[in-house]
């Protein structure tokens, strides 16, 4: 069993704040039983619309904010998995990426997002770099099996299948899902579709108003909603148990029975 955590709240362009907001949400989190806590993409530096500010936030893998988030996670005893805006050598876009930092000091794992965010109006690919497509990374938490995947991509199932296929119990889904009609019920209905079609817990984190549309979620292998936060600033959390994957997965063994596999476009 972990006690996961998500947690939720928007970014503006000060790092230091952020930092600060992200170390008080975990140790609100922390102190309530969680293990693992995971924030919004662009948890490092948010400042919309995307433009030249983007390129300037950046920092490497072994930056100050990242460091950060070492220290967070190794204060509080958890896992704190958040959204950094990554320097790249040789290129002059940045990578949208995750980290998962142990409270033991290591980087555990990094994800880096696939499908950018050409969308909506929007034009992410004009200051980020699209993620390789590699084997998905996952880590592991008390017997539990985490992959990530970041905002946009939730609208690509196979995404999350390839990490299901890896071996994941638990999908991470940090997010800035911007607001818009009908935006917040695409959001609800995606993830609680991604568990309920993969039989996985999910935990998305989205950013609060007025950069998000909020509603972060904790949601079990057959769609019921753990737990939620409306459009507020805060922590919520619950708890995910290998007993309740076997049990969904013995009454929907989609999984099993599926006839199709996933190949690179």
């Amino acid at each position: 069993m972990v006690e996961i955590a998500v947690a939720q709240f928007s970014a503006g362009q000060d790092k230091r704040e952020n930092h600060l907001t992200l170390r008080n949400l975990v140790g609100e989190a922390a102190s309530r039983g969680a293990q693992l806590v995971v924030a919004p993409e662009y948890a490092m530096f948010t400042a919309p619309p995307t433009d030249e500010r983007i390129l300037s936030s950046a920092e490497p893998l072994d930056g100050p904010f990242v460091g950060g988030m070492l220290e967070i996670a190794g204060q509080f005893g958890v896992h704190v998995v958040a959204g950094i805006n990554e320097a790249l050598d040789g290129d002059e876009r940045v990578s949208n990426t995750l980290v998962a930092a142990a409270p033991d000091g290591r980087v555990a794992a990094v994800y880096r997002k696939l499908h950018l965010y050409d969308a909506f109006g929007y034009r992410e690919s004009e200051f980020f770099r699209a993620g390789a497509i590699d084997d998905p990374a996952t880590f592991e938490v008390d017997g539990l099996t985490f992959g990530m995947q970041t905002c946009y991509d939730l609208r690509f199932p196979e995404v999350t299948r390839r990490i299901v296929d890896a071996g994941a119990d638990v999908l991470l889904l940090p997010a800035q899902w911007v607001p818009g009609p009908l935006k917040e019920d695409h959001w609800t209905t995606l993830v609680r579709a991604r568990a309920i079609e993969n039989t996985i817990y999910v935990a998305a984190a989205d950013q609060s108003a007025r950069t998000g549309a909020g509603n972060s979620m904790i949601v079990d292998p057959m769609g019921v909603v753990l737990a939620s936060l409306g459009d507020q600033v805060g922590t919520a959390r619950a708890e995910a148990t290998a007993a309740r994957i076997a049990q969904v997965r013995a009454t929907n063994p989609a999984l099993a029975l599926r006839r199709f596999g996933i190949t690179e476009r």
